[in-house]
């Protein structure tokens, strides 16, 4: 089979990436091994920026506003409203399944299989079986394809940090996203329903959920008797490299073109916005023009993540929310920035 554009992996943005490329007017052959809905161990929340994103693609789906973020220790709170729109809380079950369904309506052809190889010929690429003339990799942290074509790089030597999550059956208790820095794990609390809150957990390897809950008493008594509406699910580690974006006729999209930390929330955005970069460079006839704006996308992303990562790992770590409540404007000017 020879299509325009095979796309490797199923998730929300290999999806968003089929539906800009079918919008382009481009055959598409999507390949994942997984059936059905697919879920993840995220946040949850969808920033401003990525409904307007989304909306261009024809989805919106259902969930509960969003209307800023609060970060919170034990003792100390500060507080910053998005100053445009608000963003969503979705859970990924839904946002996944709408996604699916649009790509299904306008053509997209799916292949269930699992990508071993990425063999690069003069005019086509060809993984799974599926020669195609350029092949989007949307294949996540860990992305065979940034493997198999020479763009992966091995991780930097550091702290490794993972992520887990778990939903509650409860009314949420804020529209903010709320952020808990702990001892050496954060908490992000997202209402993703009237009655339904989701739970992520970031911290280094070998964090325990109960444990680390345990040590936020404010968020354990909340939690406390709500029923559990889904199963523990963890994800990472985080930080990934790659050497470059583009590889011929491969070009990597979303977290398999290389990711930071889950810490700011932009992966949907991001992913979303490069979606639609990378489709743009193919069907203009100039792939070359996706590095540039790769690095223009993600850099405020890369360099604000960097820092708080950096900042969340070090012995100043008790310092950040201080540091955000003493300088209000400067936190929301760094919330706004990565809103958009």
């Amino acid at each position: 089979m020879t299509v325009d554009v095979g796309i490797v992996g199923g998730g929300p943005v290999g999806l968003a990436a089929a539906i800009e490329a079918r919008r382009a007017g481009l055959s598409v052959t999507l390949i994942e091994q997984r059936d059905g809905t697919i879920d993840k161990a995220c946040g949850e929340g969808l920033m401003p920026g990525a409904l307007p994103l989304l909306g261009r693609l024809g989805v919106d789906p259902p969930g509960v506003d969003l209307n800023g973020v609060r970060y919170r220790d034990g003792a100390r709170i500060v507080d910053h409203r998005f100053t445009g729109l608000p963003g969503r809380g979705v859970r990924r079950t839904t946002l996944h399944r709408q996604l699916a369904e649009r790509a299904e309506e306008l053509g997209v052809q799916r292949l269930r299989d699992r990508v071993t190889s990425v063999e690069q010929r003069a005019d086509r690429v060809v993984a799974a079986g599926i020669a195609a003339r350029w092949l989007l990799g949307c294949d996540g942290l860990h992305s065979t394809v940034a493997r198999r074509s020479g763009l992966a790089l091995p991780p930097r030597r550091g702290p490794r940090r993972f992520g887990i999550r778990r939903h509650y059956a409860l009314e949420p208790w804020s529209d903010l996203i709320e952020v808990i820095y702990a001892a050496d794990v954060e908490f992000y609390v997202t209402p993703v329903g009237e009655r339904e809150v989701g739970v992520a957990m970031l911290g280094p390897m070998g964090s325990r959920f109960e444990q680390a809950l345990a040590a936020v008493p404010s968020l354990a008594e909340r939690l406390a008797g709500a029923p559990v509406s889904s199963s523990l699910r963890g994800a990472g580690p985080f930080r990934s490299r790659t050497r470059s974006r583009t590889n011929g006729r491969v070009l990597l999209v979303g977290d398999a073109a290389g990711y930071v930390d889950a810490l700011t929330g932009e992966g949907l955005r991001l992913g979303f916005a490069l979606a639609r970069a990378a489709v743009e460079a193919i069907a203009s006839g100039q792939p070359e023009d996706y590095e540039d704006s790769w690095r223009r996308e993600t850099r405020a992303f890369r360099t604000l993540t960097t820092g708080l990562v950096t900042w969340a790992t070090s012995p100043a770590r008790g310092l950040l929310v201080p540091t955000a409540t003493r300088m209000p404007a400067l936190f929301g000017a760094a919330v706004d920035r990565l809103a958009r």
